[in-house]
């Protein structure tokens, strides 16, 4: 994942020669995260990644974990069942219960199931992305709350960035087959535009992959998949400067889950809409004011039977197959803020005032309840405002500071009937930037340091689990209305560096590297108790499968996470290289003794070189991902077997693009990935972790075509919209 914040890995500086003039412009790419402003990403006061269209090109994503290939603290700590159809993002080690908040077009997507393993898992499709951006750590605040590891921002095709400012309407036909699994999948894409007043783009996709073999060449039993999605969005400007979308994404996948092997489906639709006003006469006025809502219900159905717990009796009872337990989830929420923009004298204020509230409703049905102690039916109202004033003198100092108040309200239903919490705090948020050497060589060079502050409140799960584990060895769940919400106080220190004509005319530089140390206060884990310590709350169960035990969230003391981040890219038109590596630590202080903690990945770096050729219609390289071994893990409840040490590994890959017939408006793409070249057999880290046997895909030799045409139309003008 070679663009990151720095530069599409893929694009080419114009023109190999005549690109002075333009290579700033190409290589610079603009995100709205982490301060609600737009800015060019290798500039944020952050440590910030995008993956633009171009860079996602060449990675041919079949699902979102592969969206994330090779970024730092993120690409290998992304987790994901056999299938691949659902992920579960970790940044810097945080993971889980929103602690890394996901937004799909506005949408936050909150969806949780828990059970052995990750708990926060969304189903994306790539086909559907033009490009996606990661904050890591907290610095994100205005975003919302919860998001003490950083945030995923996922933007879908936009009408006005897939049509060409001629074209009235155009279409798009993509079909990808894969080696590894026998896997298929075909897009299609339309677009259509009235003037400036009306744009509407559409998205359909199928795709489907039978059992795929590891790097042994062992077939993974349960693997297949199946998976039907689509999106549609619209963007209307009733008048100068005022623009409403109106959106809608959803999904029907299908895959199996081993264990006890179930058949499961997930559908899911999101709504989202979003008004703004922006005009030059105006520049105190910059408002937006966005609404959603997400609904996602996964149905799973034994294939087989087995034996669990009855919740009452706490015998035995036979479940046969074609049972079926649902878990549902229901998203609302609402995000309104205004940037004002004024001089006090030689300092420029964008002064960012703004609010956010979230609910979400999950209900579990399962006639045994089983399903239900550890997936508690129940709401939660996450609510907070924000200050922020990002402050610029001459062109050398930038400093933000924020303050954000969060609150929350969680109430339980069913068997949690009458348990509840709610709470509230402030943090704040202080980035300092500065270029002292932009009259010397070492032009180009930002550093900045920043201090910022996150609150997670617990969740539905953590606060209400309740019941008697439901199949194995018998013990209780306890639930815990006194959880105190988690308080994440980061500090970074980072260095940016952008310059254009360094070695040619036209090519250029662009490097992130950040430090930072984290402290996770109240931090939130499972713990297990025993009956015979007084005063701990744990009943005896009298039953001969039970053993001497409870399971309860409670709060440790203390984590400690600190680490090092480096992306790098170099980029002369002809060729481009670069650079990612990430290093991390950390320990859970509680107890007296520090012990790792489980969720921190492993060490690695990723490498690519890459070449163009045929006047730009060629693009051809290869990349190296080297992943550290790692050991001396701690013990993750539930997975009592994992081994002590994971072996590190390398994988190879290689990418090649072709257009042929490149036309202005109609053209013809070729694009083939080889991935895990040399058949390395590998686990994905977070699976490993949490004791799953279950490696990753051999090799698999992805080939795709790409056929775009348009319809030429009256020149559309590309500002359509002010954009301060």
């Amino acid at each position: 994942m070679m663009s990151t914040a720095l530069v599409p890995a893929g694009a080419a500086l114009a023109q190999e020669a005549d690109v002075t003039s333009e290579a700033a412009v190409l290589l610079e790419e603009i995100t709205v995260v982490p301060s609600r402003t737009e800015q060019e990403a290798v500039e944020a006061l952050a440590s910030v990644s995008v993956v633009t269209p171009e860079e996602l090109k060449i990675l041919q994503p079949t699902d979102t974990a592969d969206i994330f290939f090779g970024m730092p603290n993120v690409g290998t700590s992304v987790s994901q069942d056999a299938t691949g159809v659902g992920t579960s993002i970790n940044i810097r080690g945080l993971q889980d219960f929103g602690r890394v908040q996901v937004i799909l077009d506005g949408a936050r997507n909150n969806f949780q199931r828990n059970d052995h393993g990750s708990t926060s898992t969304v189903w994306i499709e790539p086909e559907m992305i033009e490009a996606v951006t990661v904050v890591r750590g907290p610095t994100s605040n205005t975003y919302g709350s919860g998001a003490i590891g950083g945030v995923v921002v996922f933007d879908t095709k936009s009408a006005s960035d897939f049509l060409k400012p001629d074209e009235v309407a155009a279409g798009s036909v993509k079909g990808r087959y894969e080696t590894n699994g026998d896997g298929w999948m075909a897009s299609a894409t339309g677009a259509a535009r009235y003037g400036q007043t009306f744009d509407v783009i559409g998205n359909v996709l199928y795709r489907t992959a039978d059992d795929y073999k590891d790097g042994d060449g062992t077939v993974v039993p349960f693997s297949q998949y199946e998976v039907l999605g689509g999106m549609a969005k619209t963007q209307i400007r009733p008048a100068d400067n005022h623009e409403i979308t109106l959106g809608w994404i959803g999904s029907r996948d299908d895959w199996y889950e081993s264990g006890i092997v179930q058949d499961v489906q997930l559908e899911q639709n999101q709504f989202t809409g979003k008004y703004t006003y922006a005009a030059p006469e105006t520049p105190w006025i910059d408002f937006t004011l966005s609404g959603f809502y997400t609904d996602a219900d996964q149905k799973q159905t034994a294939l087989v039977g087995s034996t669990r717990y009855d919740q009452v009796t706490g015998l035995p009872v036979f479940v046969p197959p074609g049972s079926t337990r649902d878990f549902t989830l229901g998203t609302y929420g609402f995000d309104v803020w205004n940037n004002a923009r004024f001089d006090t004298g030689a300092w420029r204020h964008t002064l960012t005032v703004g609010g956010d509230w979230v609910e979400d409703d999950a209900e579990t049905i399962d006639a045994l309840g089983g399903a239900g102690v550890y997936n508690p039916s129940g709401t939660r109202s996450v609510y907070g405002a924000y200050i922020q004033d990002k402050v610029e003198f001459s062109n050398w100092l930038e400093i933000i500071g924020a303050l954000r108040w969060d609150g929350y309200k969680l109430d339980g239903t069913g068997p949690s009937t009458g348990v509840s919490s709610s709470g509230d705090r402030v943090s704040p948020r202080l980035s300092v930037g500065v270029k002292p050497f932009e009259d010397s060589f070492l032009a180009g060079t930002q550093l900045y340091g920043t201090y910022a502050e996150g609150y997670r409140s617990p969740s539905i799960i953590e606060t209400l689990m309740t019941g008697l584990h439901p199949a194995g060895v018998a013990f209780p769940f306890l639930p815990n209305p006194n959880l105190i919400p988690e308080t994440a106080k980061t500090w970074e220190i980072g260095l940016n560096y952008a310059r254009d004509n360094i070695l040619n005319p036209g090519d250029g530089f662009r490097a992130k590297a950040s430090w930072f140390h984290n402290d996770v206060d109240n931090y939130i884990g499972l713990v297990y108790l025993s009956p015979f310590v007084p005063g701990s709350g744990c009943p005896f169960v009298p039953l001969p499968w039970a053993i001497p035990i409870c399971a309860q969230y409670q709060n440790i003391d203390k984590v400690e996470i600190e680490g090092f981040e480096l992306e790098a890219l170099y980029d002369t038109g002809w060729m481009f290289t670069g650079v990612q590596l990430a290093s991390i630590q950390g320990q859970d202080m509680s107890g007296g003794t520090p012990t790792p903690l489980w969720s921190i990945p492993p060490n690695q770096v990723t490498g690519r070189l890459g070449f163009r050729a045929l006047d730009q219609k060629l693009v051809f390289g290869a990349e190296a991902q080297m992943v550290m071994p790692y050991d001396n893990l701690a013990f993750v409840p539930g997975a009592p077997f994992r081994p002590s040490i994971i072996d590190g590994y390398t994988l190879v890959n290689l990418f090649a693009s072709y257009e042929p017939n490149y036309e202005p408006n109609d053209n013809l793409r070729f694009d083939i990935r080889l991935e895990n070249l040399f058949d390395t057999t590998y686990g994905n880290y977070l699976n490993v972790a949490s004791g799953s046997p279950i490696f990753q895909p051999g090799f698999n030799a992805k080939f795709a075509a790409t056929l775009r045409f348009g319809v030429v139309g009256e020149q559309v003008a590309e500002a359509e919209v002010y954009k301060p």
